[in-house]
């Protein structure tokens, strides 16, 4: 009989039972709702086990790859674990990309996999994969258990460690004769590591001093990434209350969106290669740098030596790894923002009243010329939808709703993050560090899963979309609403276009020939397929998509040659951006006038 989840948690310890009722215990002792995974030889006595409880739902996926990237998609709207199972060899090799794109991201993911029974390993076994190897470099952490005493340790270790510090995947290669193996199970009183103790709580006397070059800065800046989101709500809290009771101009890289509101005034936009024109000038010729969860990626950077010359830096990171790693920081706090922010907030309240503080009536001032550039101007189009005007019609009419967006790769994923306006953090999920097409459909479902009744889109492009496209079956089998909008040119844009800029517009391979049908393909899975291609129609056609209670896939034929920008050229610095023409001429027209906002 199948036993309820307070049941489960509730009976004590040391019971004897199989390896593979272990880990079916473990994820319901961890409260473990959703297992994304794909069923093979190594891993059947695990999914036997399963079949004799109802308290944790497994999804299944069409390919391991999907099933990490589902789990992220869980964990990075949700804030828990996200978790995956699959079996040995291929199984596990075809999650390597997903458990890159965790790791590069800070995603925490737990990985169960099979493997052949100890007796076999290294003997080239059928479906035999060396998966701690493989996974070693693409992991926090893996553990291959060869005895069962220790497998309900590495159960709840492996939690602790994917969790905890920075975020990230954690790979448990379970042999099946550890499976079958019968043992006793205790959930452990202390999951910790018993070497892993991230530090959470900043230096007292680093923070001070950061807070001291933050008051005596004229041209400061905050500059935020995914580790606010990853350090749960109360870090987006502080953030926010910090930098307005400051008054800085603030800005984010892609991971960061949503944990500062993208609607205030204070808001700058998204940095780096694709951010704007006053995100990267303000970061340029800031004078102090407050850098709060970000690793100075070389897509937010540019050329290292050209990079904000003139400030000094503030880096708050978890991971003391990343600090003096790229970029070298004047002060390095390592800790959790949350517990950095709260210190730094009650010290910026708490500074004398004879201190000086930053007059930024000029900063601001300089900054609201570089907005008057209007760097994401684009030129509107009667006959043919553009990229850009697309998401702003999706961004209006989806405004109020209980909404989640996901992307693929590619132009559209730099457009969306431009022109969709994220005001809470854990809305926007995307591959940034490994840029992984295929992310966003899988990463769609896992967040659907964690939220039923929320809208979720998932933004794509029609070469990217395909990379994944099996998971509609995922979808439609589980009954997962999840829109795919698809911004179709035609090509691989982000490879057209840099053939365009940089290889004298010569097109390899980035056309996209013999594209299927896509509204067909979405009836053949049994969604709802939608096709528009003009701009009077789009309207419409959104709202039939957002209305529409089942997985829909729409089609959105777009400008073909539209190019993203602004853009910082490859070695160049972020002084030295290409903005597009319709931003060339309103920022013309400013010059000429001697209109620069003030």
């Amino acid at each position: 009989m199948s036993k309820t989840k307070s049941e489960t948690v509730s009976e004590t310890a040391n019971e004897t039972m199989s390896g593979a009722e272990m880990v079916v215990r473990a994820l319901q002792d961890q409260g473990v709702e959703h297992l994304f995974g794909y069923p093979g030889g190594a891993v059947l006595p695990i999914y036997d086990a399963l079949f004799h409880q109802d308290t944790v739902r497994h999804i299944l996926v069409r390919h391991e790859q999907a099933a990490v990237h589902a789990a992220e998609g869980y964990a990075r709207s949700s804030g828990k674990v996200g978790c995956v199972l699959v079996t040995s060899g291929p199984g596990a090799t075809n999650a390597v990309t997903g458990l890159t794109d965790a790791l590069m991201d800070s995603i925490p993911v737990v990985c169960i996999t099979g493997q052949v029974p100890t007796q076999l390993i290294g003997s080239d076994a059928f479906q035999e994969a060396d998966t701690v190897g493989i996974t070693r470099h693409c992991t926090k952490h893996n553990y291959l258990v060869k005895r069962i005493e220790d497998l309900p340790r590495v159960l709840h270790e492996a939690f602790y460690v994917a969790s905890h510090g920075r975020p990230g995947p954690v790979v448990i290669d379970i042999p099946k004769d550890i499976q079958f193996a019968k043992g006793a199970y205790a959930r452990p009183t202390d999951n910790q590591h018993k070497t892993y103790r991230p530090v959470v709580s900043g230096d007292i006397e680093r923070i001070r001093a950061a807070v001291a070059l933050m008051a005596s800065a004229k041209r400061p800046i905050f500059y935020t990434g995914g580790g606010v989101i990853n350090s749960g709500p109360e870090a987006a809290r502080l953030l926010r209350e910090l930098v307005r009771l400051t008054g800085f101009p603030i800005t984010s890289t892609l991971m960061g969106l949503g944990a500062y509101p993208a609607s205030d005034q204070q808001f700058l936009g998204m940095l780096g290669m694709h951010g704007t024109y006053e995100a990267n000038h303000a970061m340029h010729d800031c004078d102090v740098m407050i850098n709060i969860g970000a690793r100075f990626d070389d897509r937010i950077t540019g050329r290292i030596d050209a990079f904000s010359p003139g400030s000094r830096k503030i880096h708050i990171d978890i991971d003391p790894s990343s600090i003096n790693k790229n970029v070298k920081a004047d002060i390095g706090i390592v800790g959790d923002c949350a517990h950095v922010l709260e210190d730094m907030l009650r010290l910026w309240k708490g500074l004398p009243q004879d201190v000086e503080k930053p007059s930024l009536k000029g900063w601001w001032g300089k900054i609201a010329g570089w907005r008057a550039r209007n760097c994401l101007a684009y030129r509107p189009s009667d006959t043919v939808i553009k990229p850009q005007y697309a998401l702003e019609r999706l961004q209006a009419l989806t405004e109020g709703r209980d909404t989640y967006i996901t992307t693929e790769v590619g132009q559209h994923q730099m457009w969306a993050a431009q022109f969709l306006k994220f005001d809470e953090p854990n809305r926007w999920m995307t591959s940034g560090g490994l840029g992984t097409m295929g992310y966003g459909l899988p990463a769609a479902i896992g967040a659907q899963i964690a939220h039923p009744e929320a809208l979720v889109i998932d933004v794509a492009g029609e070469a990217s979309i395909l990379m994944n496209m099996q998971e509609m079956s995922t979808a439609l089998q589980h009954r997962l609403p999840i829109k795919v909008f698809i911004l179709n040119n035609e090509y691989m844009g982000m490879v057209r276009q840099w053939q365009e800029l940089l290889h004298g517009g010569r097109y390899s391979e980035s056309y996209s020939h013999s594209l299927p049908d896509f509204v067909k393909l979405a009836e053949a899975y049994g969604g709802v397929g939608i096709r528009c291609d003009n701009p009077a129609d789009l309207d419409a056609a959104i709202l039939e998509m957002i209305d529409t209670p089942r997985p829909v896939i729409f089609d959105c034929i777009v400008d073909k040659m539209e190019n993203c920008f602004p853009m910082i050229p490859s070695g160049k610095a972020h002084n030295e951006m290409i903005l597009g023409d319709a931003a060339e001429d309103i920022g013309a027209i400013i010059d000429e006038k001697g209109k620069a906002l003030v």
